[in-house]
């Protein structure tokens, strides 16, 4: 799908108001591929670079997902071989290993569940939601990846430290 790239203005108000250019190019991204990528900077780069889904609750029926710390492409590869598995029939669950997102190694889908989620990370994930009539947020999961050299996971005694601080930990 098209994607769109915002900086860390994450000001999308939940109200009637007309949607505006960047709320109506998602909407038809999802109408035409059935989801959206979001890719977010942070201009003055002092936070983690990600990217997340906006559409696989209303396509899929799963959750969102949102991945941080890697090159922009292979985010979004990442999101987009995650639609396609789904797609295909494999069920998104917490905790579930995820094959062929990055050669070599598994990814690990992990609940995100921190509390500034819907603030500081996945606002049009959160906005479309609400924008679909549906009350609270929706389910979200944070792919996680190895160290390449190690293939060691955050959690894991010994994993590097760059790792660790490309990936917020979203996750409980």
């Amino acid at each position: 799908p098209i994607s769109a790239s915002c900086s860390r203005d994450r000001s999308l108000p939940l109200t009637d108001r007309p949607l505006n250019d960047f709320e109506t190019r998602t909407l038809d991204n999802i109408a035409t591929h059935g989801w959206s990528a979001l890719h977010v900077f942070d201009p003055d780069g002092l936070g983690a670079e990600f990217s997340y889904s906006v559409g696989f609750t209303q396509t899929l029926g799963a959750p969102e997902f949102i991945v941080f710390g890697l090159p922009k492409d292979l985010r979004h590869y990442m999101l987009s071989e995650v639609f396609r598995q789904i797609k295909a029939g494999c069920t998104a669950a917490p905790g579930q290993r995820w094959h062929n997102l990055i050669e070599g190694f598994d990814c690990v889908g992990m609940a995100a569940t921190d509390p500034e989620l819907f603030t500081e990370y996945a606002t049009s994930a959160n906005w479309f939601w609400r924008h679909q009539g549906h009350t609270g947020h929706p389910d979200v999961i944070q792919l996680v990846w190895p160290g390449s050299k190690d293939g060691l996971f955050p959690w894991d005694d010994g994993c590097s430290p760059d790792v660790i601080a490309a990936q917020p930990r979203l996750w409980a």
